[in-house]
């Protein structure tokens, strides 16, 4: 007989291979594509933020400007100086002002636009400013401070070294659009302008004063500092700011290949047409000089409203990859060792099943050498096992056929001699056909007994467990795969529950009566037996609106937590209290275990991340928790010390607003 070219037990576990790394592909397929936009949406978000916070300082700059205009314009001293024409007194205190306030420019002009006096040298005056939008509004009596764009012939009136400060080459830059000139000589202000006026409120002239924002990096730093905190990451800027006229950077943080400032560079081409051109902001990954950046862009307007550069944030996108292919190599090492562990698994299950197929195999060719006394062991009772019986009756019976034929063969031969040969002949003859029958009778059994159990092996593969007894030696390591595919579940069902969280319903709940149902919940398991509870809840503490279902998820979450943490010994304390100021419901959990490192803080509520051992934790008990609180608009903060426990602090509006 020719021996197969698979065996049924490679074909089974080929078969299970394939499912399970079709499966495992799928998922992490999956589960790359939630990743990468989950980390990518938090990211826009936190662009979107830095952006307001980097306007704040922009417009804080502005305002700054303009106060000092207006003081200066309104102190009686500028008033009499001017209505007495005591110009050089006047040069005089203008120019301290401008020194102590840090101004590139100040000037004074008439009630006609006039100028009167600039304090930069060379002192040019006498020409009129009422083309400049905002000295003109000045002219009508109107206080206002905004950016504009400022030609180079004016920067020359005050003086060479402004004019200089304003003017960068174009540097060729990686996806930008190319221009046909060669540089800008042209420099963006933040201008501020003041009516100066006498007592009975005519007007004497305008103060006006300004700082080139052209190679001046104090908006940008300062929104650095304010913002980004992270400092570097693998040798490059985490955070940066940057202040563009139009499409060219004159104030950034971003640095070059060089590690210098990567001012004169330009704008990538899409961001360019989508915030200059449509007037619209743009907040998604970008090609920063040299690098990519999750980054947010808005038009910087002048106060007629025409679009004259972009104040940009962005946030290095490489570190959220990295983060990203960190999670899924985890899941890839993971998947890996489950697919090893299950083959293991699956070897010994197939050998299991196929062993006593194998050993009828054996017992045929047996037969068809001739043994009819080889029987085959029965060691089960299902489909395999009632075909061994059959197979062994089948023989008894051949075997029971083939004595009687000898003994008729022997009482022939001694009646007839004569004849003996042709019994010989025939009882070899009936010999060979009832091998013959026997065998083709044997195969159409196996292929008609075997082949419902093959069909039904991939459907009921899972309820093996079931059919078997604890006693058994797989019973164990099948309850660890159910086990292991009991906690995949739990992964991608916290995992769904994060990403997609749920919006909480809005019903009076008692906190108090929450706590005691948790408590209820927990004493009466082994984990709790020596931990001692203590409540002490405070009478004031009102009922609250909120989804009392998410609230005991996040409080058990956290009680199972704390008895984790002090190994099921030490005291757990529930604490409530109610600050009518504020109209919020605290509820503080504190344990006396092992504590929390001060590394591991900053980390808690992140997804994915755990302490505990592997397989007894997914690390998204807190996350979910804390998106919870955030969905009830509360907060939820940690304090710990090694050794001496920890302290989970929940703050609950008594209220909770609309979303």
């Amino acid at each position: 007989m020719r021996s197969p070219r698979f065996s049924l037990r490679t074909k089974l576990i080929l078969s299970f291979l394939v499912i399970i790394v079709i499966g495992g592909l799928l998922s992490l397929f999956i589960g790359s594509r939630i990743i990468r936009s989950t980390l990518t949406a938090q990211a826009q978000d936190k662009v979107r933020h830095d952006l307001s916070s980097a306007w704040m300082v922009f417009n804080e700059k502005l305002n700054d400007i303009k106060n000092i205009v207006r003081l200066t314009a309104a102190r009686e001293s500028m008033r009499d100086l001017l209505r007495a024409q005591q110009l050089d007194t006047l040069l005089r205190y203008l120019s301290r002002v401008r020194a102590e306030n840090r101004l590139d420019v100040l000037t004074l002009s008439d009630h006609q636009g006039r100028v009167i006096l600039r304090t930069s040298p060379p002192h040019i005056a006498g020409d009129f400013q009422s083309r400049d939008e905002i000295i003109r509004r000045a002219l009508e009596r109107e206080t206002l401070a905004a950016p504009r764009i400022v030609p180079r012939e004016e920067l020359l009136k005050e003086g060479e070294a402004l004019a200089a400060q304003a003017r960068l080459a174009f540097i060729p830059t990686p996806m930008a659009t190319p221009h046909a000139e060669d540089g800008e000589t042209s420099g963006m202000m933040l201008e501020a302008a003041a009516p100066v006026l006498n007592e009975d409120g005519a007007l004497l002239g305008v103060l006006s004063g300004g700082v080139l924002v052209n190679r001046n990096y104090e908006i940008v730093d300062r929104v650095k500092g304010i913002v980004f905190k992270e400092g570097q990451y693998k040798g490059r800027e985490v955070g940066t700011a940057t202040i563009f006229q139009n499409d060219l950077r004159i104030s950034t943080n971003v640095k070059d290949k060089e590690g210098k400032r990567a001012v004169g560079t330009l704008l990538m081409a899409e961001v360019k047409k989508a915030v200059l051109d449509e007037g619209r902001a743009w907040v998604a990954r970008a090609f920063v000089v040299n690098d990519w950046y999750i980054t947010a862009y808005e038009p910087i307007k002048d106060v007629t409203g025409r679009i004259i550069g972009i104040l940009y944030v962005g946030t290095l996108e490489r570190p959220y990859i990295d983060t990203a292919n960190r999670v899924l190599s985890t899941f890839t090492l993971i998947a890996g060792l489950s697919v090893a562990f299950l083959l293991v698994i699956l070897y010994f299950l197939a050998f299991r099943i196929t062993r006593p197929i194998q050993r009828m195999v054996v017992a045929t060719q047996e037969i068809a050498k001739g043994d009819l006394s080889h029987k085959v062991q029965v060691t089960s009772r299902d489909e395999v096992g009632s075909l061994a019986c059959s197979f062994n009756q089948m023989t008894n019976h051949l075997r029971e056929a083939n004595e009687k034929l000898l003994d008729w063969g022997r009482t022939l031969e001694k009646k007839v001699e004569e004849r003996t040969q042709e019994l010989r002949d025939i009882q070899s003859h009936f010999l060979q056909s009832e091998k013959l029958a026997s065998i083709g009778k044997l195969a159409a059994g196996i292929a008609h007994e075997i082949n419902n159990p093959l069909g039904a092996v991939l459907v009921y593969s899972h309820l093996i467990l079931e059919d078997t007894p604890p006693g058994q030696p797989h019973h164990e390591n099948l309850k660890k795969i159910v086990k292991e595919t009991t906690r995949c579940k739990d992964i991608v069902t916290g995992l769904l529950d994060f990403a997609r969280p749920k919006e909480p319903q809005r019903l009076p709940t008692d906190i108090h009566d929450l706590l005691d149902r948790c408590l209820a919940f927990t004493e009466p398991q082994a984990l709790f037996q020596n931990i001692r509870v203590e409540k002490v809840y405070s009478s004031s503490v009102p009922k609250i609106v909120a989804d009392a279902g998410q609230l005991q998820q996040v409080f058990m979450n956290i009680i199972f937590n704390a008895a984790e943490a002090m190994d099921g010994a030490g005291t757990l304390t529930l604490r409530t209290s109610y600050d009518s100021a504020r109209d919020e419901v605290a509820v503080a959990i504190t344990d006396t275990g092992h504590g929390i490192k001060e590394e591991n803080k900053k980390w808690l509520f992140e997804p994915f991340f755990t302490t505990k051992d592997v397989g007894k934790g997914t690390g998204l008990g807190l996350a979910i928790s804390y998106g919870i609180i955030q969905k009830h608009r509360g907060t939820i903060e940690v304090q710990s010390e090694l050794g001496r426990g920890t302290t989970f602090t929940i703050r609950l509006p008594r209220l909770m607003s609309e979303p």
